[in-house]
Parts: C-alpha cells; structure tokens; sequence
C-alpha cells in the first residue's frame, strides 16, 4: 500500500495501490479468479485460522478489491474499506450486524426507498424498530434515542428531497449515549463530504453512482473503524455472500481516478441549471443545497464543499403532469441512478420510493409533483434546452 496523500485529488490516484508491487503495472491487475493456492496444506490452515495474512478465497477477499478498499478508506480518512456487490449490500451487512433482535434504529425523516423497505424487514422479522427524526436540533434527537436504539442512520444530502443533517452534531449526541452513527455518504461521495471527519462512525455508498460514475457497475463500500469492518467481513458478509467481483471493483478503481473533476463538472452544471429552474413558471419549488434559499444552506457551508450534482424540484400540476415532462424530454435520460456522465431523471413518488406507504411519503415531502433530477456532464446550456422545451409544454 502506498503512503497516503494529503491532497484527495492525488490520493484517488495513488492511494491503495504500488505499481512496483506487481511488475511495474501502471493500472492495478484484473484478478479474476475465484480462489487462492497455497504453498503447503499447513499454510493454508494458518491462513483459515487468521494466523497469517494472505488470499484463500474471492468471497473472502481479493486482491483488486482490496486495492478498491484501500482507496475507499483513504478518500474518507477512515481505518479501513470493506467492498460490497451493491449499495443495499453494504446498508443491509452494517445494519444487521450493529443490531439484534428488539434493538431500536434513528434515523433521518427520509430515506432511499430500499433502505425504508429493509428497515420494514427488520420490523416484521426481528422486531428491530425504527423512528425517524428532522434531527433539527440535540433535544429533537435525545427524545427519540431509547434504551435499546443500537445506531443513528443518517442520509445527508437526503434523497430525494436534499434536506440536509448537520453530522456534527448529531455524532456530539450519539458519543453522549455511546451510540454509532452510520452515513449514507452517497449523494455527495467523499470528494464533498468526508462524515468520520465530522465524528460519525461508519460510511456507506453506492458506488453504483459518483464513485463508478460511468453507469456500467453495481456496487457498494463501507469505510470505518479496522475492527469493526473486520468483524463485518469475516462475519456478516462472509456468511450471507454480498461480496463485491474483482471485474467491479476494477471498474472501480478506473472511475475513482476522475472522481474530483467529474463531480466539480455535476456541480459547475447543477448550479447553473439551478438557476433556471427557479425562473421558470411551469416549476414551483427547487431544492438544491448549494442555493442560498435553500432552508439548509448554512449546514452546507458547514460540511460540504460544494452542492453536488443532485436537483429535486417540483412543477405546478399534478402527477400526470409530471410524467408528461419527462416523457416530452428529448436526451435527457428517464431513469433512476445518479452520478453518470448522461443527465438522468425519475419520479421519485412512482420510481424510487414506490415502496414507501403513500402517507410515509408525504411525511418525507415526497410529492407527486416532484421530479429528480441528476446533472450529468453534457453542456449545460443542452440539458437547460431539454428541460425548457419539456416544462414549456406543461403551461
């Protein structure tokens, strides 16, 4: 492993990784294989009795998704990396294993739609409840903790409606009641947000999205403390199998290293389409973090170094409505990812967060007017083009 670097923008590209390691290779090897020889039979029992470091088994680990890993923990300042086969995997491996039957969970007042739906599994299994909390302020979040709360789960920005949660300090209330806190990191990806640095304890994302950025990998990682991760691997993730290929995590690697001037793109174009948005009357609300209107601005200043590439706004109509606008686009994409090169756009009410009960939906501020929207690479001025010819339509 590399020494780490200071600077992200240098650290995506030569953390985690030595090319004199492995014949000089610039671009980390492909290990495509499913398990590991070993030299003698008494090596092999060493490795399977954590004796010895060394590979045994893909599912157990590989030498290109460790690479990944490396990466991963050195972009968010954490101990250690841990690769999963999809965003969900990695939700689903941390909160299983911080809780046990009975336990309790926090978390912020909205969520990805299949993170609401897991932590209805947990109920009906396991009796693992759930409450869910503005986390506005300390006293909003010490009246919700309980006995039995095992963690805080936190999206920031939340998805879709980009409220934002000062990580501060909910992790100052969480270390009053010994209690973890774990960050769904995925909308702003570590070039903007770094949470451990801000005391929270785990890190999740779907590196389907900014970290792969190119919309051809499913994928997850969780960052956090050695042991804890430790445990999780040889654990959680071993025995239930959510481990992430060596192809992925390659394609990984490949679309970390333009992380920093892919997301300062989204933002450069976010902003600007921001802008327009607001002007136009077809659209009655915009909420984008990097807006100074926006009701969480100064949690922005705060924690993230710039908005992202994310935009939820609302139009004046009704659900059909906006499904109209986004049938009448012309390149702009209609689909449910983010953090790809193509601008995409969903329906968040009847796409993402189906799955939500209608009333739980509307408690979020998921409306049927609101529309997703991820600012891709291309032009600005060509995605606002798109987006005004399909919102003049609906006057």
């Amino acid at each position: 492993m590399t020494k780490r670097q200071n600077n992200l923008e240098t650290s995506v590209i030569h953390d985690g990784y030595d090319s004199a390691d492995l014949l000089g290779s610039l671009a980390p090897p492909l290990f495509q294989t499913s398990t590991f020889t070993f030299e003698t039979a008494e090596q092999g029992e060493r490795r399977f009795a954590g004796e010895e470091d060394g590979y045994m088994y893909s599912r157990l680990g590989n030498p290109t998704v460790t690479v990944l890993e490396e990466k991963m923990a050195a972009l968010e300042k954490g101990e250690r990396g841990l690769a999963f086969a999809s965003g969900m995997a990695a939700v689903s491996a941390i909160l299983v294993a911080l809780t046990k039957a009975n336990d309790h969970i926090l978390c912020s007042s909205g969520l990805y739609g299949c993170t609401f739906g897991l932590l209805s599994m947990m109920n009906e299994k396991y009796n693992i409840s759930s409450d869910f909390s503005t986390m506005e302020t300390r006293d909003d979040l010490r009246a919700l903790i309980r006995p039995e709360t095992a963690c805080i789960y936190v999206e920031t920005p939340i998805n879709p409606t980009m409220k934002l949660i000062d990580l501060e300090m909910v992790a100052e209330v969480a270390c009053e009641k010994g209690i973890p806190v774990v960050v769904d990191n995925t909308f702003a990806s570590p070039y903007l947000q770094r949470p451990l640095e801000l005391g929270c304890d785990v890190v999740l994302h779907s590196a389907t999205k900014y970290i792969g950025g190119h919309g051809d990998v499913i994928a997850g990682v969780a960052v956090g403390r050695k042991d804890f991760l430790d445990q999780v691997q040889m654990t959680v993730q071993k025995d239930m199998g959510g481990v992430m290929s060596p192809f992925d995590a390659w394609l990984l690697i490949r679309g970390l290293k333009t992380l920093p001037i892919r997301v300062d793109r989204h933002c450069d174009n976010a902003e600007k389409i921001d802008g327009k948005l607001r002007n136009h009357p077809s659209v009655s609300r915009v909420l984008y973090p990097d807006d100074a209107q926006h009701p969480d601005y100064h949690i922005r200043e705060k924690q993230m170094k710039r908005g992202g590439g994310l935009i939820s706004f609302e139009i004046k109509g009704t659900k059909k409505e906006a499904q109209q606008l986004l049938n009448n686009l012309n390149f702009i994409k209609i689909a449910v990812s983010l953090g790809d090169a193509e601008t995409l756009i969903q329906h968040p009410a009847t796409m993402t967060h189906a799955v939500v009960p209608a009333a739980s939906r509307a408690e979020m501020g998921i409306t049927d007017q609101l529309i997703r929207l991820s600012v891709g690479l291309e032009a600005w001025e060509d995605i606002w083009e798109d987006l005004e010819q399909a919102l003049d339509q609906l006057k």
